[in-house]
């Protein structure tokens, strides 16, 4: 059960509760999530991508610029998140505008990433047609040799992080009859209003 009088005073202590109780739960991604994008026409696109951070303002991914999302949020910088976690029967459900992160945030987050998936963002054109798998795995193989491990291996300008500032965020939990709990946080002007939705 989930009413209002059980919810954290912020969407972000709220989501950091839930969290914890999904990654002691033990899903196998319990930081994965789907992103929704759009082109400035509407045509939809959806992925499962990672969280690689969260705070008050708001959920951080990191991408390559010039893939599919990446084009899509330079054009229409609108995006929902969607953190399926069915095992618990909860869901979340964000909705926000999109920005970059700062050039730092982007090198501080690629510095700590393996060697192997520096390696990855540099060799795949993310989204892009190519011939076969081969082509990935020349150009692993071709960066390998040019960083071997324990050299450094710079961060791709086209390539950081993005991040989902919330105008809402929803908590979803699963209840009998198909009578689910659905609260949100919603921006209005500068502060944030939980409103309860039928489900």
């Amino acid at each position: 059960m989930l009413d209002v009088q059980d919810l954290a005073g912020t969407w972000l202590a709220q989501f950091t509760l839930w969290m914890e109780e999904v990654v002691q739960a033990g899903p196998a991604e319990p930081y994965a999530m789907v992103l929704a994008t759009a082109t400035p026409d509407g045509k939809p696109s959806i992925r499962s991508v990672l969280l690689r951070g969260v705070d008050e303002s708001g959920f951080v991914c990191h991408t390559n610029y010039n893939s599919r999302k990446g084009r899509e949020v330079a054009v229409n910088p609108r995006a929902s998140l969607l953190f399926p976690w069915y095992s618990l029967s909860r869901q979340v459900v964000v909705d926000g505008r999109v920005e970059r992160v700062s050039a730092e945030e982007s090198d501080d987050y690629f510095a700590s990433r393996p060697h192997g998936s520096k390696l990855g963002a540099l060799a795949s054109p993310q989204s892009e047609v190519i011939r076969s798998r081969s082509v990935l795995e020349d150009r692993h193989r071709a960066l390998s040799e040019r960083y071997p491990p324990g050299t450094q291996v710079p961060r791709p300008e086209h390539w950081g992080g993005l991040r989902i500032v919330p105008d809402s965020v929803e908590f979803w939990q699963a209840r009998p009859n198909r009578l689910h709990d659905r609260l949100r946080y919603r921006r209005e002007a500068d502060r944030w209003l939980i409103e309860r939705l039928a489900p």
